[in-house]
């Protein structure tokens, strides 16, 4: 890729973003286990239902990669046929 941008002058951005998978929702209904710290007592048996995205899910990438890929083809991009995350 950076052979590519080098050969034909071209303009290439990229971005790293920190808290990518903290923001999207769930496309389906995902429980946890309380957090070490979080129980309380009578309550130790309960679990917790996710509204957003979190670290460690493998829903998360994908969620992620729905909502950017949505909102870059919105601005005209389109993604290159041999890697689906190049636009």
């Amino acid at each position: 890729m950076l052979a590519l941008v080098a050969q034909y002058e071209l303009e290439l951005d990229h971005l790293d973003v920190k808290t990518v998978f903290l923001h999207d929702d769930l496309d389906e209904e995902i429980y946890m286990s309380q957090p070490m710290g979080f129980k309380t007592t009578g309550n130790e048996n309960m679990v917790c239902k996710l509204k957003k995205s979190l670290y460690g899910l493998k829903q998360s990438l994908r969620q992620w990669y729905k909502h950017f890929d949505s909102f870059i083809r919105g601005k005209r991009y389109t993604h290159s046929h041999y890697d689906s995350c190049v636009y």
